[in-house]
């Protein structure tokens, strides 16, 4: 078995209960559509940086960081320290009294946007920051219809399960009226594969606008890279016409950074910001509070501006405690220059990923940017058929192996990789070294 890197750090001993005895608990007493990775449940009991520890003490790499929501690292000193003296001090206030918290890291979270993007509104997670960006831009714009994206995956929530384009997270229920899904402009499995489709795919934007609504819409939501998608990259300048044709038609653009944003592409802070594009609104969660249940819509005055129409209130959002913690994050990860190291552990990633793409025809595309991965398998390099169950047995592989990944893809055929953006050049050597023998063993 391979050893992972040196690490310093060795939690105190685990005496609750066993695995045995948590998951009968959890068939008792838990909702049954909860599920859990590997055929064998995990149980996870103390985290460090970029590792985590089972109840046996049994280190394992994070290479999902908690679906993309650990971003400094699990149990930052300064991230816990921040959290631990205000929950001292105060757990919980609302936004009808005044304090300071919220008020500082709005100012601090603002700074890191561009443009006339600087109102915040705090809520809890990544379907409440959409349901919320789904509002504004229907209150603001006067318009019902919505465009996003197939593939796409937005929150479970009811109105954001519309903007979702996946059959696994659909329920069989009445939703997505007035929300139109758009040609995905996915360059392995789409319709035009060259890198400079981009302004081709916008186009089908353009037509469904045409055909399928008035001809005026309320907006457009598209993560920057598609994550449960399976970390689909969009071609260069696919964003800049996308939004040229949504604001023609006197909608609002919105970027969803739940997973891309704070660094993870390690070029810029924001996802958006690789396809060169300012949106109307930005929607971030999971890495902007490094696992605390914290989310936020930022937008222009004028677009906020919209809400003052009715009242509008979140019990949770800017929680004081909350705010600590997601104020300490944007601290370490420039203090720490995380965003510099997802570039670089990514780029090592990525040359490693296709050197083994090269070796195991399984891999039919590594794509992403920064520690925000996805390297799909198939079974066919022509016909791009997809390797379900070969990922399924990777994927349980590298687990054995000490390395925990995530999967995603319409087939389920994609491994996601995004670890904590503290994972080191050792740590990614190790995990190519793992998945070389789990793609070695199909």
């Amino acid at each position: 078995m391979k050893n992972p890197p040196p690490f310093d750090f060795q939690p105190a001993a685990y005496s609750g209960p066993p695995l045995e005895e948590v998951m009968r608990m959890r068939r008792e007493f838990l909702n049954p559509a909860i599920f859990h990775y590997y055929k064998e449940p995990l149980l996870i009991v103390a985290g460090r940086g970029q590792y985590l520890f089972d109840e046996k003490g049994r280190r394992y790499l994070d290479g999902f960081g908690g679906i993309v929501t650990v971003s400094v690292g699990h149990c930052h000193p300064q991230v816990v320290a921040a959290a631990n003296q205000q929950n001292e001090i105060l757990q919980h206030t609302t936004t009808i009294y005044a304090h300071p918290n919220i008020a500082l890291y709005a100012r601090d979270l603002a700074a890191r946007l561009p443009g006339d993007l600087r109102v915040c509104y705090f809520v809890n997670s990544g379907s409440e920051a959409n349901d919320l960006a789904l509002l504004m831009a229907r209150a603001f714009t006067g318009n019902f219809d919505m465009i996003a994206l197939r593939n796409a995956y937005h929150g479970g929530s009811p109105s954001t399960m519309a903007l979702t384009s996946h059959n696994t997270w659909k329920f069989n229920t009445p939703h997505s009226f007035g929300v139109h899904h758009a040609v995905a402009p996915d360059l392995y499995r789409g319709r035009w594969t060259e890198p400079d489709c981009g302004p081709a795919y916008a186009g089908e934007i353009q037509n469904l606008i045409q055909l399928a609504t008035s001809g005026r819409v309320a907006g457009f939501i598209a993560e920057s890279i598609q994550g449960v998608g399976g970390a689909v990259v969009f071609p260069d300048g696919y964003l800049r016409e996308a939004y040229r044709h949504v604001r023609a038609a006197g909608g609002l653009c919105i970027a969803d950074e739940v997973q891309t944003g704070f660094g993870r592409t390690g070029t810029h802070f924001w996802g958006f910001e690789t396809q060169g594009v300012v949106p109307d609104i930005v929607t971030m969660a999971k890495g902007i509070g490094n696992g605390c249940p914290l989310a936020a819509v930022v937008t222009t005055p004028q677009i906020a501006a919209c809400l003052t129409e009715r009242l509008h209130f979140n019990t949770f959002g800017g929680n004081p405690v909350s705010c600590a913690q997601g104020r300490a994050v944007l601290e370490v990860i420039e203090r720490e220059h995380l965003q510099a190291n997802s570039l670089v552990v990514g780029n090592r990633l990525m040359d490693g990923l296709r050197q083994l793409q090269a070796k195991h025809s399984l891999i039919g595309q590594v794509r992403g940017r920064g520690l925000m991965i996805g390297c799909e398998l198939v079974t066919d390099p022509e016909q791009k058929t997809p390797a379900k169950a070969e990922c399924l047995h990777v994927f349980e592989k590298c687990r054995e192996l000490g390395v925990l990944l995530g999967k995603g893809g319409l087939h389920g055929n994609t491994l996601r990789i995004k670890p904590p953006m503290c994972l080191t050049a050792d740590d990614g050597d190790f995990l190519l070294s793992v998945l070389d023998d789990a793609l070695g063993s199909v």
